[in-house]
């Protein structure tokens, strides 16, 4: 457990660093655009489908869970407001006070930091925030809500592509992310590139199965609590493979797939923290970068204990 949460902490900080950053800065907005600018096109098609699938909810479900995502959809907008005040009163400071560098690596962590504010908030008074809603619901007639929560759907569909091809981009430019990380942590140029495994194989596996699991579960996220549980767990099947192998070809000259069975808790519990940023919109763009480096200095401290 120790050299799992050490792994951790080495990717909290890599992922700050500015070698990491330009690679998520860089892939991310482009899968990004490319995605809103392909959902802006379809935006019609999903909004038909989202709304022949909210037909088929109870209108008492749609209101619980449309004032469950509402409330949601406040904590997020309070977060970023959070962020672009601090900037906007402070962020001259800021930038005299600190190299260019470190200006990333600071935004980030006030993102987090409001987001773990806002957290504490809807944490102790989620409660009242969620009836609020509720009640604003049911002044609504059907048919608003009913778009309200398509909107919604349909969001969900492109959010979900972003992270899909996300977790591509990352596996395909791992290795130069993993040199820079080997050097600063484990002294060494040479990253060892085992081609027994082909991650690329377990993504596309796993990214199919992914699709038919949500497509199938897809009326469970209307449940509350219950869709978070699905959503998590659906998140952990798409990456984990992805991540333990690219780490795994990258940390061991030789090896099998005995090695996965036998830490399979450490890589599902650095998969679990990986899809914790999900969650936050910008943030998620981290997240396969996150469990890249995660896993293979778990892997690769495992490599060097051997000697």
């Amino acid at each position: 457990m120790k050299n799992t949460m050490e792994s951790i902490t080495v990717a909290f900080k890599e992922i700050l660093s500015w070698s990491t950053m330009k690679y998520v800065l860089i892939s991310g907005i482009i899968v990004s655009a490319v995605w809103i600018a392909f959902g802006a096109a379809i935006w019609g098609f999903l909004m038909a489908i989202s709304a022949k699938i909210v037909e088929y909810v109870p209108f008492s479900m749609i209101k619980s869970n449309g004032a469950w995502m509402l409330s949601g959809f406040l904590w997020l907008q309070m977060v970023l407001i959070t962020f672009a005040l601090i900037y906007a009163f402070f962020g001259n400071i800021i930038l005299r006070k600190i190299s260019k560098d470190k200006f990333a690596s600071l935004s980030v962590f006030i993102l987090i930091a409001s987001a773990l504010f806002w957290g504490a908030v809807w944490f102790f008074e989620g409660g009242y925030i969620y009836s609020q809603f509720l009640r604003l619901l049911n002044w609504f007639p059907f048919e608003t809500v009913e778009k309200s929560i398509a909107f919604f759907i349909a969001f969900y569909l492109i959010y979900n592509a972003i992270i899909v091809t996300m977790l591509f981009v990352t596996s395909i430019f791992s290795e130069p992310i993993i040199k820079a990380v080997q050097k600063r942590h484990f002294n060494e140029d040479e990253v060892v590139r085992n081609n027994t495994f082909k991650s690329i194989g377990y993504t596309i596996k796993d990214a199919v199965i992914f699709t038919v699991l949500s497509i199938v579960l897809f009326p469970l996220i209307f449940v509350p609590v219950l869709n978070l549980f699905i959503q998590i767990a659906l998140w952990i099947w798409l990456v984990k493979d992805t991540i333990s192998y690219d780490a795994l070809s990258l940390s061991y000259q030789k090896a099998d797939k005995s090695i996965i069975k036998e830490h399979k808790i450490a890589i599902y519990f650095i998969s679990f923290i990986t899809v914790l940023f999900n969650f936050v919109p910008i943030l998620n763009l981290f997240s396969p970068y996150f469990g890249e480096i995660a896993m293979f200095h778990y892997f690769k401290s495992l490599t060097q204990n051997l000697h």
